[in-house]
């Protein structure tokens, strides 16, 4: 509206409440006010720590005074045996000496350290002779760990089965063409009750995980120290 003289008065917009507190509270202030609505909703995310891993990948630690064991038997073309004690590879792929037929590592049981380790061929060649006179040679107070690879059974002859039933085998004289296999023996000292020292697997068309194999079998546990 202009008033005499020719000055104009400058119409006033209508104040509402919520201009005026949009106009009187910094944007800034606003934000953090919304932010601060949401976070209420918000449960704190509580993060777990990673697991410490154990000996030969245990889920749990193996009780004071013993030893920890893990074997794994092959599996197919690509996977390979493994025998682990105490935490080390004493044979697969990665330490270069796991092979077709049966894989063999002896354990001093007293002092906990590896005594020989050797492969022997089941499917060509005569690998049970030298593998009976292998286990033959082992000296009392020793473990012996042994997993299969591909065929272990093909060309095992009545007297390796002696000699592996004679360290406490119950399977061995069932072992058969691309078997899965693997077992806990002892020379001179008697194992203790429950711990797993065998299992089996036969090949079977119409149950096999790969093609024309089964599927591994693994066993793991805790062996007590001898006591000096």
């Amino acid at each position: 509206m202009c008033q005499e003289g020719g000055k104009c008065a400058r119409k006033m917009r209508p104040v509402t409440a919520g201009y005026l507190l949009a106009e009187l509270i910094p944007a800034v202030t606003l934000s953090s006010a919304v932010y601060s609505l949401r976070s209420i909703g918000e449960r704190p995310i509580l993060k777990a720590p990673d697991p410490k891993r154990q000996k030969c990948d245990h889920w749990t630690s193996c009780p004071p005074n013993s030893y920890a064991y893990r074997l794994l038997s092959g599996g197919g073309r690509d996977k390979y045996a493994k025998i682990c004690f105490e935490d080390e590879l004493l044979m697969g792929r990665k330490a270069g000496n796991v092979a077709r037929g049966i894989n063999i590592a002896i354990i001093n049981y007293v002092t906990g350290k590896l005594t020989a380790t050797q492969h022997f061929d089941m499917y060509e060649g005569d690998g049970s002779g030298p593998m009976t006179e292998f286990i033959q040679r082992a000296t009392p107070k020793s473990l012996l760990f042994m997993a299969t690879q591909d065929d272990g059974g093909s060309r095992l002859q009545a007297k390796a089965k002696d000699a592996i039933e004679a360290l406490g085998s119950k399977e061995i004289r069932s072992l058969r063409f691309r078997s899965s296999w693997v077992f806990v023996g002892s020379i001179g000292f008697e194992l203790p009750p429950g711990i797993q020292r065998e299992k089996i697997n036969h090949s079977d068309g119409s149950k096999n995980r790969y093609s024309g194999w089964p599927a591994e079998v693994q066993i793991e546990g805790c062996i007590p120290r001898e006591l000096s």
